[in-house]
């Protein structure tokens, strides 16, 4: 058990020249702020936990890691979350001597965040953190998966230490990693190596293109809900609304459509950590970026109050909450076998492996009809593949 007093400075903003929000109406009013006078105490009864990390060293967006507090400035300036979720403010993680220290250090914050049972919400920084991340949840010696929301796969095929341009090959190929399974949304084509995500596409990873995911942005609601992790680079949404990102593009999402993303994150029953990166606000335009990342966590918390935990009940056949539905396919030897939630309207198909043990893999309520067009899901070959290796 470490302190984490140790391990973080204060928060330390200045006041704001306008407060339209005061009191209770305001965003802070609901979160344990700390704040030097009041240090971090006993994580019991929190949900959330937000985590700064000022580091922008392995990477070339010198100025990201002015970020956190650019994002937490006009966080604070937002109204209070429904509800009675408990939420803490710990501070800016203390940069290590190496950036390698950085990354030990929020590895132990992280695992004991979520020894805890409090999701960490991290403000990067850059996605060069994402090694610490790996290194969390491997720990558990247990599978996990990734959506990462990003213009570009940061990939490489060149051999050279983790960065923010190829923390994937990190994660992907260490052999003490427990990455199972990776989404990628948004990736544009002209700005991604076709030969990376034909690589990708062996692996059986699920991949949306930034059409593809405008098109049905729904179908990425349940990536998130199967994901462990999410990543969100800033570099995802267009310049126009995201000017401050390093690496920007003149396509991407919309402000409205990654914030619909937080929010399907913050309704996911797995997720346990997520990584807001790329933010630079020395090249940003009047805080628009910080203002569009700071209302992605918003739009996150308030899914978050709402979550629906029901995956430990959808082995249970008689729980009424649930409708199950069998349908035959002429590809298949066994029917599909889809589960509809009564409450919440979500779906999964049942997957058993080799053993024979159920498996929940969350679908679309377009997965269903497609199957009964006598068509096989992608979604669900992919997941079989994956179980077969």
């Amino acid at each position: 058990m470490i302190d984490l007093n140790h391990y973080f400075d204060p928060v330390c903003l200045d006041r704001p020249e306008a407060e339209p929000l005061k009191g209770a109406a305001a965003f802070s009013h609901g979160v344990a702020v700390n704040t030097g006078n009041a240090p971090i105490g006993d994580l019991d009864g929190f949900a959330v936990a937000i985590v700064g990390v000022p580091d922008d060293r392995s990477s070339a967006n010198t100025g990201a890691a002015h970020a956190p507090d650019a994002i937490r400035k006009c966080l604070y300036s937002f109204s209070r979350l429904p509800g009675k979720m408990k939420v803490t403010d710990l501070g800016n993680l203390r940069p290590g001597s190496s950036f390698d220290d950085t990354l030990a250090g929020l590895r132990d914050v992280l695992i004991q965040l979520l020894d805890a049972n409090v999701v960490p919400v991290v403000l990067g920084g850059t996605s060069a953190l994402m090694p610490a991340i790996d290194r969390c949840l491997s720990s558990m010696k247990k599978s996990w998966s990734l959506v990462s929301v990003d213009s570009r796969l940061d990939f490489t095929a060149e051999k050279r230490p983790p960065d923010s341009l190829n923390w994937m090959n990190d994660l992907i190929y260490r052999s003490s990693s427990y990455l199972s399974h990776l989404s990628a949304l948004g990736y544009q084509t002209y700005l991604t190596d076709q030969q990376v995500v034909n690589r990708f596409n062996r692996r059986h990873f699920d991949m949306m293109r930034i059409g593809e995911v405008r098109a049905a942005i729904n179908e990425t609601e349940p990536l998130f809900r199967d994901a462990t992790a999410a990543l969100f680079d800033l570099g995802a949404v267009r310049q126009s609304d995201a000017p401050g990102t390093w690496l920007p593009s003149a396509n991407g999402f919309y402000g409205e459509e990654i914030c619909l993303q937080a929010r399907y994150a913050g309704l996911s029953d797995n997720l346990k950590i997520l990584t807001i990166a790329e933010v630079n606000p020395t090249l940003d335009n009047r805080a628009q970026t910080s203002h569009l990342a700071a209302q992605m966590i918003w739009f996150f918390l308030e899914g978050f109050s709402q979550k629906q935990y029901e995956i430990s009940y959808l082995g249970d056949q008689m729980n009424s909450r649930f409708t199950r539905y069998h349908v035959a396919l002429s590809d298949l030897d066994s029917e599909a076998i889809f589960i509809k939630s009564n409450i919440t309207e979500r779906w999964w198909i049942e997957i058993r492996d080799s053993e024979g043990d159920p498996h929940f893999l969350a679908c679309s309520y377009e997965d269903y009809l497609m199957a009964n067009r006598d068509q096989v899901p992608g979604r669900w070959t992919r997941a079989m593949l994956r179980f077969s290796q």
